[in-house]
């Protein structure tokens, strides 16, 4: 039998573009919630400010603000980089069933047994 059918590519490919898709999105949640903590971080800088609290705490904690909204940025990122390879895994299963799918379903079709594999090939070179 071969080492990959039709069918087991086609299956492959569209868990792999569906496993990717999902994983972006859930890289863009992550990334959305950073970035709100940032800036409910950065109000909490300035009400503590409002108080009157020392300044090395209020810098610390705009410093955090800062980062984590650094984090977020860079979480968007990949959130983009996670989005190409979404549409690249896609492309590539949109592509195995153009390419592929015709021969697919001719073998699906095909009224030749599946044990065509197990052929004794001495039986062939008989006459």
């Amino acid at each position: 039998m071969p080492d990959l059918t039709y069918a087991q590519l086609a299956k492959q490919s569209a868990a792999l573009a569906k496993d990717v898709a999902r994983s972006s999105e859930a890289i863009h949640a992550h990334a959305k919630n950073i970035a709100d903590e940032a800036r409910d971080t950065a109000r909490i800088a300035e009400s503590i400010g409002a108080l009157r609290v020392d300044q090395a705490t209020i810098a610390e904690t705009r410093e955090l603000a800062r980062l984590m909204d650094g984090i977020a940025t860079a979480a968007t990122a990949y959130a983009s980089a996670a989005d190409t390879t979404a549409h690249a895994a896609q492309a590539a299963h949109d592509q195995n069933k153009a390419s592929h799918n015709g021969i697919g379903e001719a073998a699906a079709r095909s009224t030749v047994g599946r044990d065509i594999y197990q052929l004794d090939r001495t039986w062939l070179t008989q006459e």
